[in-house]
């Protein structure tokens, strides 16, 4: 007897919003495998750490989607989709969303086109649901503090069209993003997320 397939959920969200917290959370709540892009695998943990590091230096936008799009690629083979098709549920700290938002948005590049990179790269895998996390960029700067990876330490209007990058996306899919409010205590926040995939993938 085949498993059914698992729930494929991911979260989103600009820099300081949460969602590595909520998504942990949610995980153990659910029992779901826990992930995080880029990273995820041993190939992902190495493109991670050249991504993010200050000391990388620049890099131009198309390279930056298409090593996103690289992990996203080896993460969906090797654990995301065997993990779905063996009936497992699965969290994601981050996956498209961040790419259109980030490479598209915010570097410049057309979000349909990094859309469809990662389309291919995936073999056209999406989310049951995706968690966007909100909160106001006072709050985000706040919490991220003065050690910043290369993302984080990119500056106000990249972070800017990054946020709208996201709330776009979420209009565009109101049937598979929801937008929750992540201001609050940690607990505050869960309880908005539990309620929230509750009725969404009850539904």
């Amino acid at each position: 007897m085949t498993a059914a397939p698992g729930v494929f959920i991911a979260f989103e969200g600009g820099e300081g919003c949460g969602k590595s917290t909520q998504a942990a959370r949610l995980a153990e709540r659910l029992g779901a495998t826990l992930t995080r892009q880029p990273g995820g695998t041993v190939i992902g943990a190495s493109l991670r750490a050249l991504l993010l590091s200050p000391e990388t230096g620049p890099i131009d936008p198309r390279a930056e989607a298409l090593l996103m799009a690289a992990d996203r690629a080896q993460h969906v083979a090797e654990l995301i989709r065997p993990a779905l098709d063996a009936g497992t549920d699965v969290v994601c700290d981050r996956y498209v969303g961040s790419s259109v938002a980030y490479q598209g948005y915010g570097r410049g590049l057309d979000p349909a086109e990094v859309s469809g990179l990662s389309g291919w790269a995936t073999r056209e895998l999406w989310p049951d649901l995706v968690v966007l996390l909100v909160v106001d960029a006072a709050v985000a700067s706040k919490r991220l503090g003065d050690d910043l990876d290369r993302f984080e330490a990119a500056g106000r209007d990249f972070h800017d069209r990054v946020a709208a990058g996201f709330v776009a996306q979420a209009e565009a899919e109101p049937d598979r993003w929801v937008v929750v409010d992540g201001s609050g205590s940690i607990d505050e926040v869960g309880a908005r997320v539990d309620a929230v995939v509750h009725e969404r993938i009850s539904r």
